[in-house]
């Protein structure tokens, strides 16, 4: 091996091994914990956001809480992604899991598995011998990982996966435990744990940026970010609450008539660099087919596009980073 290749590979083994540290930082849940041996190489954590859950055999090539077979949990999150000792089937993984649950008072919601069809999804123009990837189209056992795409899937659902569904009431809330075993060969077996606890949204966090200040700041800057608008979890649903946000976009736009703007959807990096880029357009859109529908506003002053997680403002490394990368702006136009 020459000396630029063993470079190559020194640099490759100090990264992989300073990732496994920061990894096991993290530390497990305290009310699920890890099977033995298994090693964490990554988890994520968020103090209130939304997840939708598996609760009974599911059908059909749509999901959401208005689905059979679907519910959607909001609060806080956490999920733990786990390398599990060779030779452990993911029969013999959710066993133990199963057990510990229950003596720890969680119950038993529901599971499933490859074999029995429960989790999957009838995707239009797939055939039988696609299923591994309907199941896990199916769970999206990690949104808050690299977005699911064909290989992820076909390496990490192809041989055997096993879904369990767990809840725990408490005095500080009711936990949910929803835990994804996959047998993926060559590459090893894996867990995805995730643990919500149920909670309230802390109120008041968003300041309404006034249609003056937006004035100012596309005058000096030629540009604005604003954070006022919320989406509905991976969708381009934009929430009630953005509405007075809206309205002072609505009241800048007719204040200047000759204004013109692009309206610039921004994502964090999670997620594929397609979907992202699609997700932020189709946000971008809604927004401008919003301001179209209130009187006064012609919507061909405003341009959407997307611009995905290709311009941040902060890094994508923690959760407040990622906040601020996740925003809408308006950019002046010519």
């Amino acid at each position: 091996m020459n000396t630029k290749n063993l470079l190559k590979t020194l640099l490759a083994t100090v990264l992989a091994l300073a990732a496994t540290v920061a990894a096991e930082q993290g530390g497990d849940h305290p009310l699920v914990g890890r099977y033995e041996g298994a090693k964490l190489l990554d988890h994520h954590a968020t103090e209130f956001d939304e997840v939708e859950v598996i609760t009974e055999p599911i059908g059909g090539s749509q999901r959401g809480p208005a689905v059979p077979g679907w519910t959607r949990l909001e609060g806080k999150i956490d999920l733990y992604y786990y390398g599990l000792p060779q030779g452990r089937s993911s029969l013999e993984v959710l066993r133990n899991y199963e057990s510990s649950l229950g003596a720890k008072g969680f119950e038993k919601m529901f599971s499933c598995a490859t074999s029995d069809g429960g989790c999957y999804v009838n995707i239009p123009g797939r055939s039988a011998s696609t299923a591994p990837y309907d199941f896990a189209l199916a769970y999206d056992a990690s949104p808050e990982l690299p977005r699911l795409n064909s290989d992820f899937i076909r390496n990490y659902f192809r041989i055997n996966a096993r879904y369990l569904l767990a809840k725990k009431s408490g005095a500080d809330g009711t936990y949910y435990a929803s835990i994804v075993i996959a047998e993926s060969g060559e590459r090893g077996n894996f867990a995805f744990v995730r643990v919500v606890q149920t909670k309230a949204m802390e109120q008041n966090k968003i300041s309404v940026v006034g249609a003056d200040e937006m004035r100012s700041s596309i005058a000096t800057n030629g540009r604005i970010s604003l954070y006022g608008i919320q989406f509905d979890f991976d969708r381009d649903t934009i929430r009630p609450d953005s509405k007075p946000t809206l309205d002072e976009i609505a009241k800048l736009l007719r204040a200047d008539p000759a204004l013109r703007l692009a309206v610039v959807g921004h994502t964090d990096s999670k997620g594929g660099d397609a979907y992202n880029a699609d997700l932020s357009k189709r946000r971008a859109a809604a927004v401008v087919a919003s301001l179209g529908s209130m009187g006064g506003i012609d919507s061909t002053r405003l341009q959407p596009r997307g611009a995905g997680a290709g311009e941040p403002v902060a890094s994508n490394d923690d959760e407040a980073g990622r906040a601020k990368n996740r925003r809408v702006e308006l950019v002046r136009l010519p």
